[in-house]
């Protein structure tokens, strides 16, 4: 008899935080969370892979293709690469920023969290940032669709060197050549190809770093798509909430308007009883 009270005490505590959690979890909003760890999946796989990528890059280029730095302040296909590295540097740090940025406005503008939290005004300033995060998005996601298409470049030159790999392998004789130059990586006048009859192609086709270089753009052109995905489902989930927030707007005026109104028909319910009492006496 002594333990009922306790085991009361301890169930309504166990029922309280239950409630708790499960309101915590209600405002959370899953279809930004969704679109976050999904872009975050895509620009660490573009990143990390497409940094790793054109590392092997020059390694082929200096090893196989006999290539090396031009002196002074002239821009060839090393700096070009230098500089594609220091924009994913860039682009990692900007969209790790943007997804948070992103989230916090997905918690913000969660129908849950008014529960949680009261009620709040809806103002002018978060209209205009839900607008501005759309127009935002989109021009990201426009961006992304740019990287994509670019990413792809590398993917079939690298598929082009494979193939002629492959087919050396099974046409005896055949003397295929790759010329750099048909891909602007060199100047007109400056030959560097290589053909099958050489030493450094056979050591290249032997080697796992052709291979391992061709599967990482394959990855970074993967984690490009799955970034354009997560802009989509940012639009989406943008697009929702502004509608949302559109209409806690409206919904605040229109309960603006009716305890105005009730208050002055009470005003004047007031008036009237205040007058009836004065006549009467």
């Amino acid at each position: 008899m002594e333990q009922t009270p306790r085991f009361q005490a301890l169930l309504s505590e166990s029922t309280g935080c239950f409630e708790c959690c499960i309101k915590c979890l209600g405002g959370i909003p899953y279809a930004s969370l969704i679109a976050t760890i999904l872009l975050y999946a895509g620009v660490a796989l573009f990143c990390g892979c497409g940094h790793e990528a054109l590392s092997g890059t020059v390694n082929i280029l200096q090893t196989y293709f006999e290539m090396a730095r031009a002196a002074g302040d002239v821009i060839d296909v090393f700096t070009m690469i230098d500089i594609f590295k220091y924009v994913i540097y860039g682009i990692a740090a900007a969209f790790f920023v943007y997804g948070i940025l992103l989230m916090v406005e997905g918690f913000f503008t969660t129908g849950a969290i008014k529960d949680l939290y009261g009620d709040f005004k809806i103002t002018t300033c978060g209209r205009c940032v839900s607008a501005w995060f759309i127009m935002l998005t989109y021009i990201f996601m426009l961006a992304w669709l740019g990287v994509t298409a670019f990413t792809s470049l590398p993917v079939f030159m690298y598929f082009n060197l494979w193939t002629i790999c492959q087919n050396t392998t099974l046409v005896e004789g055949a003397n295929l050549c790759l010329d750099l130059r048909q891909f602007g990586i060199v100047s007109i006048g400056e030959e560097k190809k290589i053909c099958t009859m050489s030493e450094n192609f056979l050591r290249m086709c032997e080697s796992t770093e052709l291979n391992m270089t061709f599967h990482l753009f394959i990855v970074a052109l993967a984690g490009a798509g799955a970034a354009v995905i997560a802009m989509v489902h940012y639009l989406m989930v943008l697009s929702a909430n502004w509608a949302y927030v559109k209409d806690a707007c409206r919904m605040q005026k229109y309960e603006d308007i009716k305890s105005k109104e009730e208050q002055e028909l009470h005003d004047i319910h007031s008036t009237r009883s205040k007058e009836r009492l004065n006549a009467y006496t």
